[in-house]
């Protein structure tokens, strides 16, 4: 039997060219032993049924037990599975990348799929080079040990893969937590070092969204004033977004100003633009303006029932016949930022006794 050929490649760093041969080796057909930060994986193309025929018999696996398989960014699930509980990207927000797999249902009904995002950047690029889907099972016989190390690895794969990448010894040394979003709640079947109570804190939380445009002072505003109105509760996440912001920048010089009379702080303030997997995860999405409303839900359609106009929440706000829109104070002078923040602040402790 021919050795499996060995290379080693640099982890922080993967040479470029030892990447894109494992790549061409999956590609085509191959299999391929890689490090993640939990155990050394066997790579393949998922797409291709020799080539998991030629797995399931490498790995001594029955045929009704499925493999899970690896993206190397969190928005690639909706690709693969039309689940959109909040609940799903809250874990991933928080957890991926890193040592969590889980289950959600496939787009093909009836059926279900594991999903990880590894946080190791040899498999990262392997699963970007590669240009498919990519199962990855751990790299041992079925019931055995999984390996921390190539060598490892190699004890029983030796000659039946095609090529192993030695990125060294791996971070954790056991199996990434498998969690079921498939059952009722979502349940660890399999733990590692993610374990069920942190998965129930994380779900557990409230994540209330605010939306404008630059995120440098309509949305700012909300974001701190409702902080400020619930230090101490650990049961709630807020956080703040713009829908057109392309540089980080600090909140402006006006917004920092005005709500430091209200003694808070708002200078550590960086603007975020506003990602989908932020909006899915989120169970209240307060927009500034119809206009922000619009481009959330053409953005992510799902989240349509937890969007909501910031000022229906002021106590003189009527309905959709009076104008709910939060005006940009860009460009005003002081006075126009703080109408601005008392209308805001209005709208803000409402919501704050609703939570």
């Amino acid at each position: 039997m021919v050795s499996t050929k060995v290379l080693k490649v640099n982890s922080a760093l993967p040479e470029p060219e030892k990447m894109a041969e494992a790549a061409r080796i999956i590609r085509q057909g191959g299999l391929v032993v890689f490090p993640t930060e939990t155990v050394y994986g066997i790579a393949a193309d998922s797409n291709n049924p020799r080539t998991m025929d030629r797995l399931r018999a490498v790995k001594r696996r029955t045929d009704g037990k499925l493999f899970s398989i690896l993206i190397a960014q969190r928005g690639i699930i909706d690709n693969y599975s039309s689940y959109t509980h909040p609940n799903l990207y809250k874990v991933v927000d928080k957890y991926w990348p890193g040592p969590l797999t889980v289950i959600v249902p496939s787009r093909h009904e009836g059926e279900t799929l594991g999903i990880r995002m590894p946080d190791h950047t040899v498999a990262l690029r392997l699963v970007e080079e590669s240009g498919c889907t990519i199962a990855a099972p751990s790299a041992n016989l079925e019931g055995r040990k999984p390996p921390t190390n190539c060598q490892e690895a190699l004890q029983d794969l030796d000659g039946q893969v095609d090529l192993a990448l030695d990125g060294g010894p791996v971070d954790f040394g056991i199996s990434s937590t498998i969690l079921d979003f498939t059952k009722t709640h979502p349940t660890v079947i399999r733990e590692g070092v993610i374990t069920q109570p942190d998965v129930d804190r994380t779900i557990s939380k409230k994540c209330v969204l605010f939306v404008c445009t630059g995120n440098s002072c309509r949305s700012v505003m909300a974001e701190y004033l409702l902080k400020a109105k619930l230090i101490g509760r650990e049961d709630v996440e807020v956080h703040s977004a713009g829908t057109s912001v392309f540089f980080k920048s600090p909140a402006s010089h006006e917004t920092i100003a005005v709500l430091r009379d209200k003694g808070i702080n708002a200078a550590p303030h960086i603007s975020r633009p506003l990602g989908s997997i932020m909006l899915k995860k989120s169970d209240l999405i307060f927009a500034m303006t119809r206009a922000h409303r619009a481009q959330i839900l053409e953005r992510v359609p799902s989240v349509e029932k937890r969007v909501y106009l910031l000022r229906e929440f002021a106590n003189n706000a009527r309905g959709f016949e009076a104008d709910l829109d939060v005006p940009d104070p860009i460009g005003q002078p002081h006075a126009a930022y703080q109408e601005c923040l008392g209308m805001i602040q209005e709208a803000v402790e409402k919501i704050e006794r609703l939570l």
